[in-house]
């Protein structure tokens, strides 16, 4: 019997018969050879001497034997990985090897299902699970929420924003026991939601790191309490437009009350926008017990005032702070934040009208890690600009637009001294020209330029 291995063209081939029957697995090839073997040889082959051509048998084989269809599924396995989830879709719908290849579960590594449930659809979460999906955003929910639940049981995220019709009734019927592997929930914009709903959420699902409740306005002090009490592990929890929570409630989260709940004591992100029953109490409460927060949102908090800041100030390890219209916060409170030791690498300030010129000067005496800057619609002038500039060298993005005193003298200081600025916003500058703009945009690293009420790239 012949047996003849096709090496030949750099491409994948197959042992096979001399007749053409495939008789072997797939082998990788080497680049423009072919060996020729009979059964049965007991001497080693014999390297043949370089001057000497190597024979080269013409076969009669098929002239399609390197098409795709030769790759081994883990290859096509990889390629599909690479595509979008409808392209992922359709590729299982060509053939029987594709199938199988498609419904790898690396090709969906990561991948979010973004369903419609209008009905009972046990075949899809079926198919969910044979790929390996487990994170789920419900788009329209018109069936049960316990189907979602109890047909992907090794569920990650589940994220149901802007589902109106979800309610505390929907949410007790779905998490009716432990769910260990649920770690990231959505429920914003889902007003029914009341506190109800989360000492349900309290009580089964304990490994939960992230908790959205954007625009959940039925929340009180109470479902913070809940979550203070149930949720150790949270590190990232949205509370904004929660219009009802105030200091006490901040105080259960910073586990201010030791004998009712142990606090949500590792949190990372913390948002508290629009939530203006919020005074400078609840800061008090974040510094003494968040100690390892990040990022904090206070935007359009109203109540917050510069005397705020100084708390905030003490946080070590607080890298984002939004003070965004924050009416009561003015030269004073960055001059705290500064003197403080603050080492916030993004300050937005924008459209706190008690901000000027000289909240510049400290910010450039003290901030020295910062390398984002939002000060949009501020009293700030070249003045302020060029103090700025010629300290905070490392500054990447700097938002100044609506800021009318602006001119090409700030600009030109702008161009000279911040060689990382990647980022600048000028929208609403009136007083810049053509000259400034031109001086600008010489900055090496500049890439986003906004003039408008769109980026210039």
């Amino acid at each position: 019997m012949l047996v003849v291995i096709n090496l030949t063209g750099g491409r994948s081939g197959a042992v096979r018969e001399s007749g053409g029957r495939e008789v072997g697995a797939r082998v990788s090839t080497a680049p423009a050879l072919s060996a020729v073997c009979r059964s049965g040889m007991e001497e080693p082959f014999t390297q043949l001497p370089r001057h000497r051509p190597l024979h080269r048998p013409q076969l009669d084989l098929p002239a399609t034997r390197t098409n795709i269809s030769y790759l081994y599924p883990e290859i096509l396995a990889l390629i599909f990985s690479y595509l979008e989830v409808r392209d992922k879709g359709r590729a299982a719908q060509v053939c029987v090897a594709w199938r199988d290849a498609s419904y790898h579960k690396s090709v969906w590594r990561g991948t979010v299902a973004k369903l419609h449930l209008r009905r009972s659809c046990h075949t899809i979460f079926h198919s969910l699970v044979k790929r390996g999906i487990r994170k789920v955003q419900v788009l329209s929910l018109r069936g049960s929420l316990r189907d979602v639940v109890q047909g992907i049981p090794n569920l990650e995220s589940l994220n149901l924003s802007g589902c109106f019709n979800v309610n505390d009734i929907a949410l007790d019927h779905a998490f009716f026991t432990e769910m260990r592997t649920l770690t990231k929930l959505d429920l914003s914009l889902c007003k029914q939601v009341t506190d109800s709903s989360l000492g349900r959420i309290a009580e089964h699902l304990k490994n939960l790191q992230v908790l959205m409740l954007g625009g959940c306005c039925n929340i009180t002090n109470t479902g913070l309490l809940l979550i203070a009490w149930g949720l150790k592990n949270l590190k990232r929890l949205d509370l904004r437009s929660c219009w009802h929570i105030s200091d006490q409630g901040i105080g259960h989260l910073a586990g201010q009350n030791r004998e009712t709940a142990d606090g949500t004591l590792r949190l990372e992100y913390l948002g508290l926008q629009d939530c203006q029953r919020l005074s400078d109490d609840a800061l008090k409460h974040i510094s003494a017990g968040l100690t390892d927060l990040q990022s904090i949102n206070l935007s359009f908090c109203i109540n917050i005032s510069d005397s705020g800041l100084k708390y905030l100030s003490k946080m070590s390890n607080l890298r984002e702070l939004n003070l965004r219209a924050c009416d009561n916060i003015s030269d004073m409170g960055l001059a705290y934040l500064a003197e403080g030791g603050s080492r916030v690498s993004s300050l937005d300030v924008s459209f706190c009208d008690k901000v000027g010129d000289q909240a510049l000067v400290h910010l450039s005496q003290g901030l020295f890690n910062l390398r984002s800057l939002s000060m949009s619609a501020c009293q700030i002038s070249d003045e302020g600009v060029c103090r700025l500039a010629k300290t905070l060298h490392e500054l990447e993005i700097l938002n100044i637009g609506q800021c009318h005193r602006v001119t090409d003298k700030g600009l030109m200081t702008i161009a000279e001294s911040l060689k990382h600025l990647r980022c600048i916003d000028l929208y609403g500058c009136t007083r810049v020209t053509t000259a400034g703009l031109e001086t600008i945009m010489k900055l090496p690293r500049l890439s986003i330029l906004n003039l408008r009420l769109w980026h210039c790239r």
